[in-house]
C-alpha cells in the first residue's frame, strides 16, 4: 500500500500518469476490439449471404427473397444472443433454481415460494414496488405533459422546459443526497435544516422525521424520481404535441370547444401512443430503481424495494 502523505510530489504524479494510462489503454482497447469485431462480423455475414444468394439455383426473386429474409436477422443476431445469454438463460435457471434448496442440488417444490409468501418483509416489499409502479409512472407523465401544454403557452416556456428537464442531467443518488437535505431532521429542540421541516416549523407545526414515517416515507422517495424523470416525460410529450394538426385545433375552437376539451378529446387520442411509450419507460425505470432507496434509507422503515 503506498504511504500517499509521505510520497515526493514527482513520485505521486507518476503513480496517477500511470494509473490514467491504464485505464485509457483499457478503454482504447476494448472499443477497437469491439468495434472491430462488429465490423468484421457483419462484412463476413453479408460477404456469406452474398455468396448464398449467388448460387446458380437461386433465382432473381428467391435472391431478393432470402437476402430480405435473411439480412435483418444477421444485424440482429448479436444482440438476440446476448439478450439469450445475459437475460432469457438466466431467467429460466433461477425459474429452476427457485424449486431447489439454497445448494441448489435439492428438490423442495413450492416449499420456497410458501416461505416467502408468508415473510412480512418481502409482503412489505411487494407491496412498496406495486405503489412505485402505480403512482411514480402516473404522476411522472401527469405532470410531464401538463408542463408540455402549459410551457408552450407563455413566453418563457423554453426556460420552463429547460428548468424542469435539468434534474434528468442528477444522477439518482446526487438526486437523493440533495434531497437528504430536504428532508433533513435535527430532532424536536433542534434548529432544522431541512428545507421541509423549516417550512413546517416556519407555519408552527412541529418538525417530523419524514423518511422514518411508516407508509409515508415511500412516497417521500418516489417524489426524488418524479422530480427527475418528470422532465424526460415533458420532453418527449412537447414533442409529440407538436405534431398535432393545427388545423384540427382550429376547427375544434371554431365549433365552440373548450380549452379543456380540445386538450382530453384531440389532443390526448392523438399522443395516446406516445404517452404509452413513455409510461412504459417510466415503468422499466422504476423496476430498476435501486440508488435512491439505498441512498436515502438503507430500505429501513418499510422502505425495501425488490431491487434492493
Amino acid at each position: 500500500m503506498v504511504k500517499w502523505r509521505s510520497c515526493h510530489p514527482v513520485c505521486l504524479f507518476a503513480v496517477l500518469l500511470t494509473t490514467m494510462t491504464d485505464s485509457i489503454f483499457q478503454t482504447f482497447l476494448a472499443v477497437v476490439v469491439s468495434v472491430g469485431f462488429c465490423l468484421l462480423y457483419f462484412a463476413g455475414s453479408n460477404f456469406l449471404l452474398d455468396r448464398i444468394v449467388a448460387l446458380p439455383f437461386a433465382t432473381r426473386n428467391r435472391r431478393e427473397a432470402i437476402r430480405s429474409n435473411v439480412q435483418p436477422w444477421l444485424f440482429l443476431a448479436p444482440a438476440l444472443v446476448l439478450l439469450g445469454v445475459y437475460l432469457v438463460y438466466p431467467l429460466f435457471e433461477t425459474f429452476r433454481l427457485s424449486f431447489f434448496d439454497a445448494v441448489g442440488q435439492t428438490f423442495v417444490g413450492l416449499a420456497n415460494y410458501v416461505w416467502v409468501f408468508k415473510d412480512e418483509n418481502f409482503l412489505i416489499t411487494i407491496r412498496n414496488n406495486f405503489m412505485w409502479l402505480l403512482v411514480v409512472p402516473a404522476v411522472s407523465t401527469a405532470l410531464g405533459l401538463v408542463v408540455a401544454v402549459l410551457a408552450d403557452r407563455v413566453w418563457w416556456g423554453h426556460v420552463a422546459k429547460t428548468l424542469v428537464f435539468m434534474p434528468m442531467a442528477i444522477s439518482f443518488v446526487g438526486a437523493s443526497v440533495i434531497w437528504k437535505f430536504v428532508f433533513d431532521f435535527r430532532g424536536p429542540d433542534a434548529e432544522q435544516i431541512g428545507l421541509l421541516n423549516a417550512i413546517v416549523t416556519g407555519m408552527g407545526f412541529a418538525p417530523q422525521a419524514w423518511v422514518t414515517l411508516p407508509f409515508w416515507n415511500n412516497f417521500f422517495l418516489m417524489a426524488i424520481l418524479i422530480w427527475i424523470q418528470t422532465g424526460f416525460a415533458m420532453v418527449i410529450l412537447s414533442a409529440a404535441l407538436r405534431g398535432v394538426p393545427n388545423d384540427t385545433l382550429e376547427a375544434a375552437r371554431i365549433d365552440g370547444a373548450s380549452e379543456l376539451q380540445i386538450f382530453f378529446a384531440i389532443m390526448v387520442p392523438q399522443i395516446m401512443s406516445t404517452i404509452l411509450v413513455v409510461w412504459t419507460t417510466i415503468t422499466i425505470t422504476v423496476l430498476k430503481v435501486f440508488d435512491i432507496v439505498m441512498a436515502m434509507t438503507g430500505g429501513q422503515w418499510d422502505t425495501s424495494v425488490l431491487a434492493n
